[in-house]
């Protein structure tokens, strides 16, 4: 069957549509994606003004028109962080269900952790053994340890890439004061939560997902996208710590020429540097890989683990 998630997050809405059955690898079959930046679309109040809910509501609406085009029977909608903590949640879900017939999900931070977490764990298998895992999204940042594909501890973060943009990099290039004061309060928001992990032991694999590792593993020198998932890409603690006062002395147009970097993502690019570095160094990672598949893939997966093994008419 051929199902659609959903995915309205802090930077983008975005359908994946895949080719799924129970037992089997979801096969992607096509991508619909528009930029929203929810998150830069809050009044000074924390609510998403009308003209954002407006355009929220119209996002939706073309991409259940993509999924109807593209044959999906199903459509697995849920929102992250931006509608999670917008002021007026309740006003914003309400109205994106009477004018579109959609009814968001909306994902706690720690379930957004456990469900990466299931991604990565399919992807890698079992042999990975322990696995530590890293996310960072327009509004979080991600954080799940374990054995199994359920975490032993998983926690979320307010340190999103967009959102630690807006409120503490505003200058173009930033300015250097504000890059050590942002870096002050990412990595003493990370340390508190070092000892909830580090207490159940060492991993044996440390893994990365989300645009931002993938950008920062591109600009170190791994393969582009276009050479395929399979291919393994990683990213050193020593590469970021030489990218980062590189990053914060360029502009966004600087940013947004470097190999693999979009220019919608440039200007989130050296926030998310910093929160990747300071999560490496805080829990002593040299390297990571980095994981194909992410939260969307893991509403997929979750929803095939309670689907029948052979579904009537399937």
């Amino acid at each position: 069957m051929r199902l659609g998630v959903l995915d309205v997050g802090s930077n983008t809405v975005h359908l994946l549509a895949v080719d799924a059955h129970p037992g089997a690898c979801p096969l992607p079959a096509h991508s619909h994606k528009a930029e929203l930046r929810l998150a830069e679309l809050l009044d000074d109040g924390g609510s998403i003004s009308d003209a954002g809910i407006d355009r929220l509501v119209t996002v939706i609406q073309d991409a259940l028109q993509a999924a109807e085009d593209k044959g999906c029977e199903d459509v697995l909608p849920f929102a992250t962080s931006a509608v999670r903590e917008a002021a007026n949640a309740d006003a914003v879900l309400d109205r994106v269900r009477k004018e579109t017939g959609v009814t968001l999900t909306v994902l706690t931070g720690e379930e957004e952790a456990r469900l990466t977490f299931l991604a990565a764990r399919r992807w890698l298998g079992w042999s990975a053994g322990k696995l530590l895992l890293f996310d960072i999204g327009g509004g979080s940042l991600e954080i799940a340890l374990g054995l199994d594909e359920e975490p032993d501890a998983a926690a979320s973060l307010p340190l999103g890439a967009g959102r630690l943009t807006a409120a503490w990099l505003p200058g173009d290039p930033p300015d250097p004061t504000d890059v050590r004061a942002m870096r002050r309060h990412v990595r003493a928001q990370i340390a508190r939560s070092v000892g909830d992990f580090s207490r159940l032991g060492a991993p044996d694999r440390t893994v990365a997902t989300s645009k931002t590792f993938k950008q920062l593993a591109r600009i170190a020198g791994a393969a582009r996208s276009t050479e395929g998932v399979y291919v393994q890409r990683a990213l050193t603690r020593k590469s970021l710590e030489e990218w980062v006062p590189r990053l914060a002395g360029m502009t966004v147009q600087q940013r947004a020429n470097l190999p693999g970097v979009s220019e919608s993502r440039a200007p989130q690019l050296l926030a998310g540097a910093l929160v990747a570095e300071a999560a490496m160094d805080l829990f002593g990672i040299d390297e990571l890989e980095i994981c194909p598949w992410a939260l969307r893939e893991g509403v997929i997966l979750r929803r095939l683990d309670h689907m029948p093994a052979n579904p009537a008419g399937g």
